[in-house]
């Protein structure tokens, strides 16, 4: 093992540059995909007629598909049909559209665990539908989504390592091309990108519990 030689100047800022990327990629796809997941939840939890069976449908389709599958499809199968995206564009939409079905359920169970009283309330007391989920339902809801819907945000930074199947050059794809210079390297660099997925990981984890331990 070469550990003078694979933390190289050169390397570690290689690997920076990956996992910058790596983080790009995470961000984009987690704003993305809670924006998707919210109204798909939001539709499904106000029953809107044929529009949420629809939803209700493509949501447990996707979360029952491998998140590698629809990063092929999206970027090996579309162009096939005329749509065509760079690695990276398709990394993230296969990446979005697989966490915006997973954080719908999660939105939509923290919706549904609010007492229905509460509806009847307020509407009662003259507050229309819309003002109702806006102004009593979600921000109780999201207090009790937040630990669940953090967790998932850790899965998504983890899932972006499978980009590398298309060549996206995030973090493992920067420590393959360095340990594929050198045997010696592989141990060093692999126990660096551990270190460095760990270490953002696990603070979303602690940031997860305290919200967890905020909200009881």
């Amino acid at each position: 093992m070469d550990f003078a030689g694979a933390y190289s100047i050169d390397h570690l800022k290689f690997l920076l540059e990956g996992f910058g990327l790596t983080l790009y990629m995470a961000v984009i796809a987690i704003i993305c995909s809670f924006i998707i997941g919210a109204v798909i939840a939001i539709i499904r939890y106000a029953k809107v007629p044929v529009i949420s069976q629809i939803l209700a449908v493509i949501v447990e389709i996707i979360r029952n598909l491998p998140l590698l599958l629809l990063i092929f499809f999206t970027y090996l199968a579309l162009p096939d049909i005329g749509i065509k995206f760079n690695p990276i564009p398709a990394a993230i939409i296969a990446l979005t559209i697989f966490e915006a079905a997973m954080l719908s359920e999660i939105i939509r169970s923290g919706l549904n665990s609010i007492d229905k009283g509460q509806i009847e309330a307020a509407r009662s007391s003259g507050l229309n539908y819309i003002q109702t989920l806006w102004h009593i339902i979600l921000p109780q809801a999201l207090r009790r989504m937040v630990p669940p819907i953090v967790s998932q945000f850790i899965s998504l930074l983890k899932d972006t390592s499978l980009a590398v199947v298309v060549s996206v050059p995030e973090l493992l794809h920067s420590g393959q091309i360095i340990y594929g210079q050198k045997q010696a390297y592989l141990v060093p660099i692999l126990l660096l990108i551990v270190m460095m997925y760990f270490v953002v990981n696990y603070a979303l984890s602690i940031l997860s519990r305290r919200l967890e331990v905020k909200n009881t």
